[in-house]
């Protein structure tokens, strides 16, 4: 079983989570607490595995829990509660940087509870399994000339996890991932998080910043990642990320459409497009374009999300190549990318 303690000032929140994980015998709730003064006797007390933790509580918040991490044998696993709020995207950051493993979006009121069971879960689960890596050697910073491309929403977080953790050695080829999140920080604390469990170095995305091989980059909330061409010093094309503010599509902003359909005049026929979990139709037209233009495409397999809209999306208009269990994505993405011939 795994020994969760549950900190958070709010019984509400205390209450939800408690119920869902009670519910489950893979958890054990080992106990809740509302400050960090009380989370802190708890931790030696219980000695939990992993810890949900409020950013914003009375007496001591969570940053100032995180900042006693080294003093605590055996500090657990910890899980942040964000606000869907621009402070909370920043105080995510900050809590990322002082040592938190994770974050999960607290909903605004009892209607988005639907769905935080499996999602708190699954990454309770990716806590406990997935390891850091250490990168001691500097990575290339040539000019990428193949790329993968990733769209994601509802649930495509702990998704991400397993894949970039799955894939041992750097791919010769850019990654863009984007994945539906609110404005404020929240895809810069992604990137950290998978910085720490990712072969390759995972940063979120700058504009106008070149895509090199072997690096990941998350699409920054608030803009569509455009991807544009560039002729390198070495007189071949390569690609950059143009960040835009011009309409949301589907809804969202960054739109996964946007990135795939504008990748295909860089790349294609050497790029690889992914959809794992995620509600409405995004990701389907761009997807199609990079099958059209002669690229490989490759959905996740219903089981395995959360929510199978977008995937649906890219069904429905027959341009998959591939449809797989998530732990085997990251072995074929591989595969496919070193027999693509840049």
């Amino acid at each position: 079983m795994i020994r969760v303690l549950i900190v958070d000032d709010s019984l509400f929140m205390r209450t939800i989570l408690k119920d869902m994980l009670e519910n489950d015998p893979e958890f054990d709730v080992v106990g809740t607490a509302n400050d960090g003064i009380d989370a802190l006797k708890k931790i030696k007390e219980s000695s939990p595995d992993v810890m949900t933790l409020d950013i914003e509580m009375p007496k001591m918040d969570g940053l100032a829990v995180l900042k006693k991490k080294t003093e605590i044998p055996n500090f657990p696993k910890t899980l942040m509660l964000s606000s869907l709020t621009m402070s909370g995207g920043k105080m995510t950051q900050v809590a990322m940087e002082l040592g938190a493993d994770d974050f999960l979006l607290k909903p605004k009121d009892v209607r988005g509870v639907r769905g935080l069971d499996r999602i708190l879960k699954d990454k309770i689960h990716n806590l406990v399994k997935i390891n850091y890596i250490k990168r001691s050697l500097p990575r290339s910073t040539a000019p990428a000339e193949k790329a993968v491309l990733i769209g994601s929403s509802a649930g495509g977080p702990p998704m991400l996890d397993v894949l970039l953790s799955s894939i041992s050695t750097p791919l010769d080829a850019a990654v863009v991932i984007t994945q539906h999140m609110p404005t404020g920080g929240f895809t810069a604390s992604l990137a950290t998080r998978l910085n720490r469990i990712s072969s390759m170095p995972v940063k979120e995305s700058e504009n106008g910043e070149t895509l090199s091989a072997g690096h990941v980059y998350i699409s920054k909330s608030g803009f569509h990642s455009i991807i544009t061409a560039y002729i390198a010093d070495s007189g071949k094309k390569g690609g950059r990320i143009v960040h835009s503010r011009s309409a949301p599509v589907h809804n969202v902003r960054p739109a996964v459409d946007k990135t795939f359909q504008s990748a295909t005049t860089v790349f294609c026929p050497c790029c690889l497009s992914v959809i794992l979990s995620g509600m409405g139709n995004d990701g389907g037209e761009g997807m199609a374009a990079v099958k059209q233009q002669g690229g490989k495409t490759m959905i996740c397999r219903e089981e395995d999300c959360l929510v199978y809209g977008m995937a649906r999306s890219a069904l429905a208009r027959n341009c998959v190549d591939q449809v797989l269990p998530l732990d085997r994505m990251g072995d074929e993405i591989s595969r496919i990318i070193t027999e693509m011939k840049g």
